[in-house]
């Protein structure tokens, strides 16, 4: 059994929707989507110190989540009941990623729990097992466990890993927070785009590279559309998953960083860095 050791810290990065297609609905009320997954290099930071004493805690508690319902929490109990280890962990969760804005950030923070305590632990579960436990917690929790940008569909749990490009991205954050749930049950929200090969989809660009959701979340949240509005002045702008927060994409990070600058006048930005490789796996020299 492992013993006890010093904490470590692990990032848990944050991804983009370079395209959200919604190309049926399922009886069981999920819809059947494609998407491409980007990871970026804006992350929020998860310290982990094992114990021998089984408790699973939060050093410190995320306002408005009970810590029963924090989907580290779950994802770190979820691994002790499948693996029967008696191992805990006191964990410590540095938010930097919007809540509910469309970035991953809770799905990633589950699956940097799973990755982590599964190495802390000396586990050895495979990707594969981790991501099937993730799915459970989450639809985009498999991304971040396999850590590669991807081609996505089904729920999004199908993944085929994907080399994208790049780029220097203009994040926004437009100080309103999106119901998830709210825009799937839309009755204008569009289902029957046509399916289209993961070949046609990362050649990129116009019709493509669009969000089925954007409509219907600009209609419901003003602030959103004003903020598209504003960022597609400097750079094609869409939004990401279901929102709040949308980007757009520079070739250069001074380029980047110059609207980032503008947009923080009005609202919360950051400037990331696309990846196709998760810090996740560098940090654990996987």
């Amino acid at each position: 059994m492992p013993t006890a050791s010093l904490s470590v810290t692990l990032p848990a990065p944050a991804k983009l929707n370079r395209m959200l297609h919604i190309v049926g609905r399922r009886e069981d009320g999920y819809h059947e989507l494609q998407t491409i997954f980007q990871l970026i290099d804006l992350c929020d930071q998860l310290s982990f110190t094992p114990s021998n004493e089984g408790a699973i805690t939060l050093t410190h508690q995320i306002n408005g989540v009970a810590q029963e319902d924090n989907l580290v929490v779950r994802a770190a109990r979820l691994l002790q009941q499948v693996s029967g280890t008696p191992m805990g962990a006191s964990i410590t969760i540095n938010k930097q990623l919007p809540m509910g804005g469309g970035l991953g950030g809770g799905s990633s923070n589950a699956a940097t729990a799973l990755v982590g305590l599964n190495h802390l632990w000396q586990l050895g579960l495979s990707n594969a097992k981790l991501a099937e436990l993730g799915l459970t917690l989450g639809a985009d929790v498999p991304v971040f466990i396999h850590g590669h940008s991807a081609w996505a569909e089904g729920v999004g749990e199908k993944l085929t890993s994907v080399a994208l490009d790049t780029p220097w991205f203009v994040v926004i954050h437009p100080n309103v927070n999106v119901s998830t749930p709210a825009i799937f049950q839309d009755s204008e929200l569009t289902r029957d785009s046509l399916p289209i090969t993961m070949a046609r989809a990362l050649q990129g660009g116009a019709p493509e590279w669009r969000n089925d959701c954007e409509a219907v979340v600009k209609k419901r949240y003003p602030p959103i559309a004003e903020a598209l509005d504003w960022l597609a002045q400097y750079a094609p702008s869409q939004l990401t998953g279901t929102g709040a927060c949308l980007f757009a994409a520079f070739d250069s990070q001074h380029a980047a960083q110059a609207v980032a600058d503008l947009a923080n006048q009005h609202w919360r930005s950051w400037v990331a860095r696309g990846l196709n490789a998760s810090p996740l796996q560098d940090a654990l020299g996987c």
